[in-house]
């Protein structure tokens, strides 16, 4: 079914995947590949923080008259929002770093699930080294330039006044389809599924997606736990391609 209750409980999923025989051996590197990473962010997120926050709301007060008890008030109600926009830019570049630099072990991690749970070897598309190499780097900057696009049109509505009071609600479902879409990306892409038919996949049961995706960004704000989100949501994700998608995904290659 598609609705976000299905999505949250395949998160679930893949925590108890990645405790299985044949599957958990791929967790350890991942595991450590986020650890770093997510030590590097946070640290120059602490350093960078109280520059970047008061700035930011310092350039949008400027827009406006220089009545005093006008700024402090726009003041106030810009902060929530600038904070929450750094901190879900902080949940982009992690999860797109993490996901690029362990995509590898990644893919193999969906491919231990997928056999678990079907029994049988995924039969994935053979190609040279070079074209490999040359498909990876443009499916990146084409992530990239979707990613961007979408960023712009949120970054203009939360300057918008009035409609810019659901821009919060707009930045965490984006990061929602974003950690889906970059989580997915091993198990579709382990069947050759470019970006764009990935999109068109996932976008059949949009809420079980979003839910799958809101599931994993709430998770990434415990400490420690957060640690193991990557593995687990890639099995878990990988388990959703299989149940929901795969049976009806072979006319968007």
């Amino acid at each position: 079914m598609s609705n976000p209750i299905s999505g949250i409980a395949y998160f679930f999923k893949g925590l108890s995947l990645i405790t299985q025989p044949g599957i958990r051996r791929w967790v350890f590197i991942p595991f450590i590949i986020n650890l770093l990473l997510f030590c590097v962010l946070v640290y120059y997120a602490w350093l960078w923080f109280p520059i970047v926050t008061p700035f930011l709301v310092a350039q949008m007060g400027g827009w406006l008259p220089s009545w005093a008890w006008l700024v402090s008030i726009v003041n106030w109600l810009l902060m929530p929002l600038v904070i929450i926009v750094f901190f879900i830019g902080i949940f982009f570049i992690f999860t797109f770093l993490a996901t690029l630099i362990g995509g590898p072990f990644n893919d193999l991690l969906a491919e231990a699930v997928e056999k678990h749970l079907t029994g049988k070897p995924i039969d994935s598309p053979s190609e040279s080294i070079l074209k490999g190499v040359i498909g990876v780097i443009g499916k990146q900057i084409g992530k990239l330039l979707y990613y961007f696009k979408w960023f712009l049109v949120l970054l203009i509505i939360s300057f918008i006044p009035i409609i810019n009071i659901v821009s919060p609600i707009l930045w965490f479902l984006f990061g929602a389809w974003l950690v889906s879409l970059e989580y997915a990306d091993s198990p579709l892409g382990n069947h050759g599924y470019k970006p764009p038919a990935q999109r068109k996949i996932l976008g059949q049961k949009r809420l079980l997606t979003l839910g799958f995706g809101s599931i994993v960004l709430m998770v990434m704000l415990i400490p420690l736990i957060n640690f193991f989100v990557m593995p687990i949501a890639v099995a878990g994700i990988t388990a959703m391609w299989v149940e929901e998608f795969a049976n009806s995904a072979s006319s968007s290659k």
